[in-house]
């Protein structure tokens, strides 16, 4: 590495920067896991400035960075403890629009460089909607850079007034818990979770996620219609929690659905590669953890082809259009008639995820960019 600010055997002081995260979604929580452990190991002084749970669930101290737990809250108390742990900081790193907002509130009057990364996108209707976009155009604006996960969000960024957006490159946060160790194992494994969900005699197709209206599992509960009319008919196991649930479950109860919400699972990496197929119906997704899990579990997916969808999967899945029940129920169908193009999409996944970038690409594109903020040479 020939980044001269992160190293401190040079005689030079370590760069110092804090990473500011807010709820965290399971891939920004990750991201930041990974990329905290990155900097440490190359000399990087990083405070992790996140709600208490994230850092029970992803040990950011694990990692050798110093974690400060700041509430998931845009109140005055929040913001001043941000601004405190900013105090001596070279550099910034807020990872999310709500963490960005409260981060540029805490920068405010310092000249401190604040890099953003976009990892996703808000959703809301009507009043909320034109809040959004004022948080939006906040945020684009305080920043010195954003980085989007998907080109979608780099182009949002710049159209909210960002003065210099760019694609992050962003590794694929591998589970943290041990692989079998061989090919026995893992089949084990795999039939004792089809056991415990149903699906012994019949196929099984998961969806994870939290359970929103973007997420489009009422399109999803749509298709499932269809399903029924296979002989055996599958099951569609749900792993997410959210508002939706209780319509879903009504939903599923009232027309006799094949389908089972699991709830909240901490277990994805186990239950995902019992499944026959995985299944994607967001509305928008940028770089969808399911979508990677999938491919590199050698699980055959189905996505709506949306946001950064296309440009994370390429050939290695099948797109659908969004809000397209049949499309979505057919594209399921011919998957589970065809074990040649399922063995043919387990193998592009293999390769289209050995194509994503490493941790140590993400590491040194990140560094370059706080190398280029702080006046590093």
């Amino acid at each position: 590495m020939s980044h001269v600010s992160s190293h401190s055997s040079n005689g030079q002081t370590p760069l110092r920067t804090v990473q500011v995260l807010g709820g965290g979604s399971a891939g920004s929580s990750a991201h930041v896991r990974s990329l905290a452990a990155g900097l440490v190991a190359r000399g990087v002084r990083v405070t992790v400035c996140a709600p208490s749970e994230a850092e029970r669930a992803y040990g950011f101290g694990d990692v050798g960075a110093h974690h400060l737990a700041v509430p998931r809250s845009s109140d005055p108390a929040s913001v001043a403890a941000l601004r405190v742990a900013c105090a001596d900081a070279d550099l910034v790193h807020a990872h999310g629009l709500h963490a960005a907002l409260r981060a540029s509130l805490a920068l405010s009057g310092r000249r401190i460089p604040l890099v953003v990364t976009w990892h996703t996108r808000g959703y809301a209707e009507g009043a909320r909607a034109h809040l959004l976009r004022m948080l939006e155009r906040r945020v684009a604006r305080a920043a010195s850079v954003v980085l989007g996960t998907s080109s979608d969000l780099v182009d949002r960024a710049r159209t909210r007034g960002a003065r210099d957006a760019r694609l992050a490159a962003v590794s694929f946060p591998l589970p943290r818990h041990p692989e079998p160790f061989d090919d026995a194992d893992a089949e084990r494994a795999r039939l004792k979770t089809r056991a415990e969900l149903g699906a012994v005699d019949r196929p099984l197709l998961m969806a994870v996620g939290s359970l929103q209206r973007h997420r489009g599992y009422d399109v999803l509960l749509d298709a499932a219609h269809a399903w029924m009319a296979l002989d055996p008919a599958p099951l569609l196991v749900i792993a997410g929690e959210g508002p939706e649930r209780a319509a879903l479950q009504r939903r599923i109860e009232s027309e006799g659905l094949p389908v089972r919400l699991a709830g909240r699972r901490d277990d994805v990496a186990e239950l995902l590669p019992a499944a026959d197929v995985a299944v994607l119906p967001s509305s928008w997704e940028s770089r969808s953890l399911l979508a990677q899990e999938a491919l590199h579990a050698r699980v055959p997916l189905v996505a709506t082809e949306v946001g950064g969808i296309p440009e994370l999967v390429g050939e290695a899945a099948e797109l659908v259009p969004y809000g397209d029940a049949p499309a979505l129920a057919r594209a399921v169908e011919r998957l589970l008639s065809d074990p040649g193009r399922r063995a043919e999409l387990k193998d592009l996944g293999s390769a289209q995820a050995a194509s994503w970038p490493t941790e140590d690409a993400t590491i040194a594109q990140v560094l370059s960019v706080y190398d280029e903020l702080t006046g590093a040479v």
